[in-house]
Order: C-alpha cells, then sequence, then structure tokens
C-alpha cells in the first residue's frame, strides 16, 4: 500500500528542498547575528528575547532536519555534491559537527534502528529518557563539537564583550533545547520501549512508529520527523513531503492500521 506514494520531479523537488532550507537556515542565522550583535538584553526587553529564542529552538531543529535530508540525498536529489555541501556547512555552524561521521553514524542507524550498534538507540535503556539522552548525548557531541562552541563562546564573551547571560539566553539555551526537542521527537518517542515490550511489537524491522499528531503539530514538534516509520520506510522522501507519505499509507501497517507512538 505504501509503495504508491510517488514524489514531484527531482528538479521541483530540488527547488522545493533548496526555498524551504534558504527560508530556516536564513531565519536561523539572521536571528543569530540580530541576537549577539544588534540587540541588547535588558529587564524591559527580556520577553522579547525569550520569544526569540523560542522560535530559534525551532529554527535550529528545522536546521538539522535540512542537514537530515542533505544525508539521504532527498534535499536535492540526484546532486551528491550539493548536498554533501549544504550539510557540511550547516553541521558546523549548527555546534561544530563533522559530515561524514554524522552521515555514516545515521546510515548506521537506519540499517540497525532499534538494536545493539545503532548508534541512535540505546540498548541498556530503551525505555529510560534521561539515561538514554545522555548516551546519545555523549555519543554525538565529542571533543570537537565542545571546542566550536567553547570557541565561539569565548570570542563573543571575551572579544566582543557580549554579556554572559545573552549569550546563553540566545546561543546556549535554543542549542541545548533543540538537541532535547530533536531526541525526544525524533528518536526517543519513534524508537522507545514500554513496558513489557520488545521488537516484536513495533510493525516491522525498522523497530519504529509514528506520531498521530496532526500536520501543524508535526511540524511545530520536529518538522514532521515524528513520522518516523514513513522515514524509514521511504528515507528518499524529504521532511515536507512526509505529511503526503503518511496519508498515502506509507505507515499502515500489515493490518492497515496505523502504528502510533
Amino acid at each position: 500500500m505504501h509503495q504508491r506514494f510517488t514524489l514531484p520531479s527531482r528538479t521541483v523537488q530540488g527547488a522545493i528542498g533548496l526555498a524551504l532550507a534558504a527560508l530556516i537556515a536564513g531565519g536561523w542565522l539572521g536571528i543569530h547575528a540580530y541576537a549577539m550583535f544588534i540587540f541588547e538584553l535588558t529587564w524591559a526587553s527580556l520577553p522579547f528575547a525569550l520569544a526569540l529564542a523560542i522560535v530559534q529552538v525551532w529554527l535550529s531543529v528545522g536546521v538539522f532536519i535540512v542537514c537530515h535530508d542533505a544525508m539521504h540525498g532527498s534535499l536535492v536529489p540526484g546532486r551528491p555534491q550539493v548536498n554533501s555541501a549544504i550539510g557540511t556547512v550547516l553541521l558546523f555552524l549548527y555546534a561544530g559537527f563533522a559530515w561524514r561521521k554524522l552521515r555514516d553514524a545515521h546510515f548506521a542507524h537506519h540499517k540497525l534502528a532499534g538494536k545493539a550498534g545503532d548508534p541512535d538507540f540505546d540498548e541498556n535503556n530503551p525505555a529510560d529518557f534521561f539515561r538514554w539522552y545522555g548516551t546519545f548525548f555523549k555519543r554525538y557531541f565529542g571533543w570537537q563539537s565542545l571546542l566550536f562552541v567553547h570557541t565561539v563562546v569565548g570570542i563573543y564573551w571575551l572579544v566582543i564583550g557580549i554579556p554572559m547571560v545573552q549569550i546563553v539566553l540566545l546561543y546556549g539555551a535554543p542549542a541545548l533545547l533543540s538537541s532535547l526537542q530533536l531526541f525526544y521527537f525524533g528518536t526517543f518517542r519513534p524508537h522507545r520501549h514500554q513496558a513489557g515490550m520488545d521488537e516484536l511489537d513495533f510493525a516491522d524491522s525498522h523497530n519504529t512508529r509514528s506520531d498521530q499528531f496532526g500536520t501543524l503539530t508535526s511540524l511545530a514538534t520536529c518538522f514532521h520527523f515524528g513520522y518516523h516509520l514513513e522515514h524509514h520506510r521511504r528515507p528518499d522522501v524529504p521532511w515536507w513531503a512526509l505529511p503526503s507519505a503518511r496519508r498515502a499509507g506509507v505507515g499502515l501497517g500489515k493490518s492497515g492500521k496505523e502504528i502510533a507512538a
């Protein structure tokens, strides 16, 4: 049933992907530049700063999802060098991540989803959010990321003179909270185990499930990455087309019922 879903032509898909990527990454970079180099944090401007931080958390999630599409070649189909270039730049700006390392780890996740050896899965704590997130954080935020973040913070604080509280609120907090949001909606909820369950309780060997959120809620939570069974079954589908894939039945189980998170 899920095999009937088709994507637009490569040209159309690439044009849509690049346009949305430009909006997401452009907004993210624009807010960051404004928050660091123009905005002045005061008690009077604090409510606006909090609103900026919330938007920046969401856009940070979007930047990572754009990079994720680049990993699968679904951002600009048929243009691997363009995908790699965009993913390399955005992942480095996001937190000093190395493109090839994250891409290879993500491919390993798809190959071993929910099993020992899956870098996104904690087989020792498959139902414990905090321990699993700790494992997830240690695996991905290595010395390169820590060095990058500390260097940026040091330049902003010691060289440019931006107040540390402003750096934490509008740079550090959005980055950390976006990682929590990505982990919860894009990894933990889709792949977690519940009491008494095992791999047989998933729809298939992808060992994942999908949220039953409506389209707007799905967009707000994780740029439709909560439609996770659809993604694992059709990794060629870009994030913005996942709602259509869901409506086409890509996430239906063999019984015809939706496998839900």
